[in-house]
């Protein structure tokens, strides 16, 4: 194969370039995956782009530069290896591969997108994983009351998830109402800049408060304001990747109330499927795409940006500066 393979690189804090690399070769048990649309993860990438996190930290171990950055790819399979069957040449598949025209992918790793779907929309589905796993652990039961902090893509999709599997009332929390604006109308939105948070709470729970709150800010500044929303007993789930620590009374935030803490990272998946607890990544994929498939989740309008690969750089400078108007940001690499 004589084409080239564009990628995007982070150098170092603050840059990005599209680099010209080489196209990967695959081993006997790969994929070579053409890339058809990817899905720019507005905190994570613009969390390592920035390199505002603690030096010793999770982050700081991931976040190593020259970094590559994204992680929800739709691409053709163009060529396999030894030991994959040719069957799959020509699907198009999900992976968790990077901002690049051509990926190595194992076939293990793949997920078999239904020909009728639009790829923008299933470049969402490592987004629905993570949000997936994060309501399924939270252990969200028909008829209890949400609130969710951050309406950004994870929030708009957790708000929505958490719609289907019975919620009620669902309470969004953000300080935009641009952000807010993108909710369906039967979910309940708060701006924090200009209400009071727990009174809206308390009267919309009939002063029950929350039994769950789902933080996805990523601001841990603020955790201790999410907590006030939580009914004693209730479950907190850490659905972001906060930078830095937080500063919390345990007495008052945790032992007296007995209140349940979540982590809910994409990475607690279980690693395969068993009777006891059959939701691995590839589930949640499947299950996102039937329900976009039966109309029951739309993710079309959380699309906010569409740019062709080319214009990576520019796209990343401008998140960078300002990502207040966007939402769901998605790089085409069909132009």
């Amino acid at each position: 194969m004589n084409q080239r393979n564009p990628t995007v690189v982070f150098p170092r804090p603050g840059e990005i370039v599209l680099e010209d690399r080489e196209v990967p070769k695959i081993k006997e048990n790969e994929v070579l995956v053409r890339t058809k649309k990817s899905l720019i993860s507005i905190g994570t990438e613009l969390t390592i782009l920035s390199g505002q996190f603690p030096p010793k930290s999770y982050w700081a171990s991931y976040g190593r530069y020259p970094f590559v950055p994204g992680y929800s790819n739709i691409g053709e399979v163009v060529e396999t290896g030894s030991n994959v069957s040719k069957d799959l040449l020509g699907k198009v598949v999900a992976s968790y591969s990077p901002h690049a025209l051509y990926n190595a992918v194992s076939q293990d790793a793949l997920r078999l997108v239904p020909s009728e779907l639009s790829r923008e929309d299933a470049s969402f589905f490592t987004i629905a994983e993570i949000v997936m796993n994060g309501v399924r652990r939270s252990q969200l039961t028909f008829g209890e009351s949400v609130v969710v902090y951050g309406a950004g893509l994870l929030g708009q999709l957790t708000a929505r998830i958490c719609k289907i599997a019975g919620a009620k009332p669902i309470i969004v929390v953000d300080i935009s109402d641009y952000r807010l604006s993108f909710l369906p109308d039967n979910i309940v939105r708060i701006n924090s800049s200009t209400q009071d948070v727990v009174s809206e709470v308390r009267r919309l729970t009939k002063e029950r408060l929350a039994d769950v709150v789902f933080e996805v800010t990523g601001n841990p500044n603020i955790i201790t304001e999410e907590l006030k929303c939580l009914r004693k007993l209730g479950r907190f789930v850490v659905l972001s990747s906060p930078r830095g620590p937080s500063t919390i009374d345990l007495h008052d935030f945790c032992n007296a109330p007995s209140f349940t803490f979540i982590g809910a990272h994409n990475s607690s998946h279980p690693p395969v499927e068993t009777l006891n607890n059959p939701w691995t990544y590839k589930r949640h994929a499947e299950l996102f795409f039937d329900l976009l498939l039966s109309k029951e989740l739309d993710v079309s309008k959380l699309i906010t940006h569409r740019v062709s690969y080319k214009d990576a750089p520019e796209v990343y400078k401008e998140l960078l500066e300002d990502r207040t108007k966007a939402i769901g940001v998605v790089l085409d690499w069909e132009s």
